[in-house]
């Protein structure tokens, strides 16, 4: 059985938290954001495209709706459903473990750098015709995170 995806993030704050901590104080916060994101940015992405052609899925709905599963595993995510069709899946997470997670750390921006900045590469990893929307996270001290999945263009039927 695999790890759950947010002991994945756990084990990988261990080695992260430390290494991004350094960066900051060698090159400035801004340069060492920068980096990190410029790094993790190809990986998020290919686990989009991997997750999109090991999926198979036409219906945009379903498909990021089994991907929320995997990261909601373990309890890690409460969220509600908002809408969910062939070419949309928009939900607000309520509730999220990783953001109390990184906020026990003391460090709910590393957690936004690290973990929440990678929902975006990981849309586009799904291709270009799906957009990700999101106006604020429970990371960055909102209520809820508000996820808008949406084909763009029309490209769901097969």
């Amino acid at each position: 059985m695999s790890i759950p995806v947010i002991q994945q993030a756990k084990i990988q704050a261990q080695v992260l938290v430390p290494l991004v901590k350094a960066l900051q104080a060698d090159l400035g916060e801004e340069r060492a954001n920068k980096l990190v994101r410029t790094a993790l940015r190809g990986l998020y992405r290919r686990f989009g495209e991997e997750f999109w052609r090991t999926k198979n899925e036409t219906n945009l709905g379903k498909a990021i709706a089994s991907a929320f599963t995997t990261y909601a595993r373990d309890d890690a995510l409460n969220y509600d459903v908002i809408e969910q069709s062939q070419d949309a899946f928009a939900f607000n997470v309520t509730r999220c473990r990783y953001a109390e997670f990184y906020k026990e750390l003391g460090e709910p921006e590393l957690g936004f750098l690290v973990v929440c900045a990678a929902d975006f590469d990981t849309a586009e990893g799904f291709g270009p015709d799906i957009e990700l929307k999101r106006t604020q996270t429970i990371m960055q001290g909102a209520g809820h995170c508000d996820f808008r999945y949406r084909r763009t263009g029309g490209a769901g039927t097969s």
